[in-house]
């Protein structure tokens, strides 16, 4: 599926209204999940017919379409309908000679491809997103599509000093993100650009900053996202645009919670777990399962900083209460990046409630359990949730190995380690087939290996 996607993405005034026009893209936010699928067939079918006003326009229309469904639900074959549709219109666009047309279809190709590395872990999407960008920003040097893949670039070139590089660094990447945001904003009026890709861009700037700020355990760099999340967020409107002010609010939600945990803060954190259950309020699975998955985890978090500084228990119920809600929703979709994270932390939690309640019985029900529901499962019919749940296994025996020693729990790590990392690989997951393994090195060089 993901050689597939690839190949797709790396492929070299809007009609009357069938569906969804480049300037009504502002109210894919409002539509439920039902209507949306509705709307992208109405796009594909408009495209195919003989009579169609220009049906590349409307390919690139529906290409858009699937890519929403696709970020809200995860679900490959919508992802590959959003690649199919806009290496269609690429591929039209190049044949009328539309060079600006086109560069819209490229742009939206590498849009599908970030979207594809963000769901499933595959970095090679974003090195065929950045290609697709470049080819864009060249045909294009003017215009809304050169805004959005300034914007886009900027991200992809700014991540490794997110991830790698000290205050200054961090600082800079941010900045790079100010002339794109400044473009994009130009083309509100127009219609060429809606306010909840323009928030998104904000969104991924401020989730890139809180992501280092975690890492160097920097308040400025929390405050400072603290300050440029609560703008955007009154500037958008729950009725028009409620996807984009629930991820704001709920970036701003966990800043504070972060910000909170650095300052020994219970208040900003306390404050925090207030903003995310609001914002949940706001969203529903039926209208966004992804959407809602996340806020889900993100509260998680906060209850379990929450439980950690206030050294509740009941925090840390809520927490792992909230993990359960995330996964059951996204149950359907076992190749989602988020699917593991989200197993993966809520062993974590496991493990620290355990660990803080000094309570080590605690750890022992979480193993049992966990072995309990493994003897239930099917492997056969969902065998990367079998492999997952072996991971989470294995960080628990991690956890009860570090509290009390013993070889029978490091010997038991290392089976579901190495049966998880068979399966994974199997079904050609690469980033779940590097946690595996870093975790099993790991365990091979602990002490009294």
């Amino acid at each position: 599926m993901f050689e597939e996607l690839k190949r797709l993405f790396a492929t070299d005034a809007p009609p009357p209204r069938d569906g969804l026009t480049g300037g009504d893209a502002s109210l894919l936010d409002v539509l439920d999940l039902g209507l949306l699928r509705s709307e992208a067939r109405a796009a594909d079918i408009a495209a195919g017919r003989i009579s169609a006003k220009d049906p590349n326009q409307r390919r690139l229309e529906a290409a858009r379409v699937w890519r929403e469904l696709a970020r809200r639900t995860g679900d490959p074959v919508a992802l590959r309908n959003a690649a199919l549709g806009a290496e269609k219109a690429v591929q039209g666009f190049k044949s009328e000679g539309r060079t600006r047309a086109w560069a819209a279809a490229r742009c939206e190709q590498a849009m599908s491809a970030m979207l594809g590395a963000e769901l499933y872990g595959d970095e090679g999407l974003n090195a065929a997103a950045e290609i697709a960008l470049n080819d864009a920003a060249a045909a294009a040097p003017t215009g809304a599509c050169a805004a959005i893949a300034a914007g886009q670039l900027a991200r992809l070139r700014a991540q490794t000093l997110f991830r790698e590089g000290g205050y200054e660094a961090v600082k800079l990447a941010a900045s790079a993100f100010d002339a794109p945001i400044a473009a994009l904003a130009t083309h509100l009026r127009s219609k060429a650009v809606s306010k909840a890709l323009l928030a998104d861009l904000r969104c991924q700037r401020a989730e890139l900053m809180m992501s280092a700020a975690a890492r160097l355990q920097d308040s400025r760099l929390y405050a400072q996202a603290i300050g440029e999340l609560d703008k955007l967020a009154g500037r958008l409107d729950a009725a028009y645009e409620p996807l984009a002010r629930a991820r704001a609010l709920a970036l701003a939600a966990s800043a504070r919670v972060g910000l909170g945990r650095i300052l020994g803060r219970i208040e900003e954190v306390a404050e925090g777990v207030e903003m995310l259950v609001a914002a949940i309020d706001a969203v529903t699975p039926e209208h966004s399962p992804l959407d809602w998955a996340r806020l889900q985890y993100a509260l998680a978090h906060a209850l379990q900083a929450l439980g950690e500084g206030s050294e509740t228990d009941r925090a840390f119920e809520h927490a792992l209460s909230c993990y359960q809600r995330a996964l059951w929703v996204i149950r359907d979709q076992p190749a989602l990046a988020l699917r593991a994270v989200l197993s993966q932390d809520q062993a974590r939690c496991l493990a620290r409630r355990a660990e803080l309640s000094a309570e080590p019985e605690l750890l022992d029900e979480a193993i049992l359990f966990l072995v309990q529901d493994l003897q239930l499962m099917q492997p056969r019919r969902d065998p990367v949730g079998w492999a997952i749940a072996q991971v989470n296994l294995a960080q628990l025996y991690v956890a009860r190995l570090e509290l009390h020693g013993g070889r029978k729990d490091r010997a038991a790590a290392a089976l579901a380690l190495s049966s998880a990392i068979e399966v994974f690989g199997e079904h050609g997951l690469r980033s779940l087939i590097d946690h595996a393994t870093d975790a099993l090195s790991a365990l091979e060089m602990g002490p009294s290996a």
